[in-house]
């Protein structure tokens, strides 16, 4: 095995100079940074072709998982995946993890950076000191903590955006790219301001990115410009209130002042496009000031109700659901734990028909999906087991439809729509992962209809249209010709035109635009956005 930047032949003898993985004129490729060889194998069994991947290694491991990754990698190589020859082994004491890590970044130079759960999930609860007991090898969680350390110190070094992947303890690469990441990506991530500019918000190594359009439905744009923040753990949810006011979501990763590491909920909001947004907020954790429970909280969603409350729901450690409401006032109430199913890390939360928010979540012990809403006596939250939504993992996602869910059909990875009151949709596209996003009120040759975008094979941005409210008359998709490390998402602009938005391999945001008046969904040629201040 390599170290620390040095190839050594298969009897131990130096070999050659190690070649940079990101050649020039390359895209930045994808790092996976692990505690042994053995932690590698599920992520990259989740690499597709395209970017080359190195794995960095903390420690060398055994015989049998340096053998397990061989394998691995041969296969990985029949997907068309590149793969360097051997993995780098940092040999780093703990105190030293983050430098060492660091500098094999500035080296590899990478677009992605993947690791594990910096917070693996508890295997059971000490009823005596009522503590979570972790099983999991502790040198995971640390080099997992000490890669987002070092990812977020080189993105600001090299002024690139750098993006991160935790990889959640123990999931199979079966379940797919989302379902295993423990700090899931936004699907709305591309939406319209108080002004009718467009914006963009992805989390990165270092915090919020934003891309602003500079003027009302124009091809140029400013960023990607880094947002003042904490230091937040690399996912994002994005969510829009009644007023066009766009909030942030996310987790933060602190030590308090008696030393103990604590996770929390913060927040922030958007009032006007391009401008800084106000200070981030913390909404606190389920478990109060209890830091091991802290720790396992899941990624949070969000909602607004008809009164313009703030609704948070998260998971909790006991796998329930947990949320608390923010009044016009700003005054929040205490948390709420919503009990009845155990759920797995997959929480949607949308408008329901009356305009009062619901929480969709994937089951953990089943193959289902379940809903909390607002019920009787009125206030109340109620639970909704009796659905017939079977999602295949990481990919719930909440339709524009009032009340409506959008969903892949565990049976057949069909795209589905489940409308109140009706049974599911098919809506097609059985190939491909992950969610779908969408958008109402496009006008397609005088008719209003709703444009869907998801990911395809190798990342590719898929396309379909349906007449708004009618998903029955089914979806025609199309490539839209580009291929994307994120999930796609569109949005209408200023001037009412549906603009679908992804993020190439190059680490660059890339913009197409609906043709007004084509015969059909059409759009402009892809918009590369070359980064500006």
């Amino acid at each position: 095995m390599a170290r620390r930047g040095e190839r050594r032949s298969e009897r131990g003898r130096p070999g050659r100079d190690r070649v940079r993985t990101t050649r020039e004129g390359d895209a930045g490729g994808v790092a996976i940074v692990v505690a042994t060889p053995g932690d590698a194998l599920e992520p990259l069994a989740l690499q597709g072709s395209g970017p080359s991947v190195d794995i960095v290694c903390a420690q060398p491991g055994t015989p049998d998982e340096r053998a397990a990754l061989g394998r691995a990698v041969a296969d990985a190589a029949a997907r068309g995946v590149r793969v360097a020859d051997e993995p780098w082994v940092i040999d780093a004491e703990p105190e030293k993890t983050i430098a060492r890590v660091l500098d094999a970044l500035r080296e590899l130079r990478p677009l992605l950076v993947t690791t594990l759960d910096p917070d693996p999930e508890h295997a059971s609860i000490d009823l005596e000191a009522n503590r979570p007991v972790v099983t999991e090898p502790p040198l995971r969680g640390s080099v997992a903590r000490a890669t987002i350390a070092a990812a977020r110190t080189y993105q600001r070094e090299c002024g690139s955006p750098v993006f991160v992947r935790c990889h959640r303890a123990g999931a199979p690469a079966t379940l797919g790219d989302r379902a295993c990441a423990r700090h899931p990506l936004p699907l709305r991530w591309l939406v319209r301001g108080v002004d009718g500019r467009l914006s963009a918000y992805l989390p990165s190594a270092a915090g919020v990115l934003r891309w602003t359009e500079r003027r009302v439905g124009g091809d140029e744009w400013s960023g990607p410009e880094l947002l003042e923040g904490p230091d937040l753990l690399p996912g994002l949810e994005v969510v829009q209130d009644a007023q066009g006011y766009v909030h942030l979501f996310a987790l933060r990763r602190r030590k308090r002042p008696d030393g103990e590491k604590y996770v929390d909920v913060v927040h922030t909001t958007q009032y006007q496009s391009g401008r800084p947004p106000g200070p981030w907020h913390s909404a606190g954790n389920p478990h109060g000031n209890d830091p091991a429970k802290s720790r396992e909280v899941g990624f949070p969603a969000a909602a607004f109700d008809a009164g313009g409350g703030l609704h948070v729901f998260a998971r909790n450690i006991g796998h329930g659901i947990s949320t608390r409401r923010q009044g016009a006032d700003g005054r929040w109430s205490g948390w709420q734990h919503l009990r009845g199913v155990m759920v797995a890390d997959e929480l949607t939360a949308l408008s329901g028909g009356s305009g009062d928010p619901e929480v969709w979540a994937r089951a953990r012990d089943t193959a289902a999906a379940v809903r909390w809403h607002r019920g009787t006596p009125p206030g109340e939250w109620t639970l909704d087991a009796t659905g017939s939504v079977g999602p295949v993992p990481g990919s719930l996602s909440a339709a524009p439809e009032a009340g409506s869910v959008r969903y892949r059909y565990a049976g057949s990875n069909e795209v589905c729509v489940q409308v109140p009151g009706a049974g599911a949709v098919s809506l097609g596209g059985p190939d491909g992962t992950g969610p779908v996003a969408a958008v109402a009120g496009v006008g397609i040759q005088g008719w209003g209809c709703t444009v869907l975008v998801r990911s395809g094979e190798s990342g590719a941005c898929l396309v379909g249209a349906h007449a708004d409210g009618r998903p029955e008359g089914g979806v025609w998709w199309f490539d839209a010709g580009e291929t994307s490390v994120v999930p796609p998402a569109v949005a209408l602009d200023g001037l009412g035109r549906a603009v679908v938005a992804l993020l190439g391999a190059d680490g660059r945001l890339r913009v197409a635009r609906q043709e007004p008046g084509a015969s059909g969904l059409a759009f402009a040629s892809w918009t590369v956005v070359r980064p500006t201040v």
